[in-house]
Order: C-alpha cells, then sequence, then structure tokens
C-alpha cells in the first residue's frame, strides 16, 4: 500500500488533501478568492490564527502554487497574497464547499 506521500502527484483526492491539509488553507484560500491581501489584512481577517501559523500556511500554499507573493520594493515593505492561476481555478471547489456547507448547517442545526 502506498503512503500519503507517495500517492501524492498520483491520486487526486491525497494530493488534494496534502495541498488542503492546513487547519488555515480553505479559509486563507477563500479571503484571498476575495482579492489580494496584504498579510495583515488575512491575519486581520484571521483573528485566532498567529503570525507564524499564518506565514507557515501561506508559504506552504505558495509551495504548491495556489497563492502568489508580490514585494514592492519599498520602504517599509510591502507584500501582498492573491491566488495563483491554479488558485484562482480552486475557486470553484470553494463555491461547491459553501453550497454544502450551508447545506449541512441547515439540516444538522446545532
Amino acid at each position: 500500500m502506498l503512503t500519503q506521500d507517495e500517492l501524492f502527484g498520483k491520486c487526486p483526492y491525497a494530493t488534494a488533501q496534502k495541498i488542503l491539509s492546513g487547519k488555515w488553507a480553505l479559509i486563507i484560500l477563500y479571503h484571498l478568492s476575495q482579492g489580494t491581501l496584504r498579510f495583515n489584512e488575512l491575519q486581520r481577517a484571521l483573528p485566532k490564527i498567529t503570525q507564524a501559523t499564518l506565514t507557515k500556511q501561506l508559504r506552504t500554499l505558495e509551495t504548491y502554487g495556489m497563492v502568489e507573493r508580490n514585494i514592492y520594493p519599498q520602504i517599509p515593505p510591502k507584500v501582498e497574497y492573491s491566488l495563483s492561476q491554479m488558485g484562482q481555478d480552486f475557486t470553484i471547489v470553494l463555491d461547491s464547499l459553501k453550497i454544502w456547507g450551508d447545506r449541512y448547517i441547515k439540516n444538522n442545526a446545532l
């Protein structure tokens, strides 16, 4: 039997699971689907996330080609994050997750 790492890039489900494995990955992708954001704007949108965790999640999503990081040469430095083309292609999945999540909430209200 293949491990999760061996399945990455071969199995679409294992690949998606690895890319989206971070606790905040989907929420970060959602916020970036609404438009380009600076680091502090993202952190304000996710008040319970630490700076270190946000940095790690953004780097992981950037490594997997879901997010682009744009650095502007100015003082103080300005860094913006946006969805890459692959990240933009993922918005249809975000839309489907919203529909499913809304339906789940409606049918399983606590």
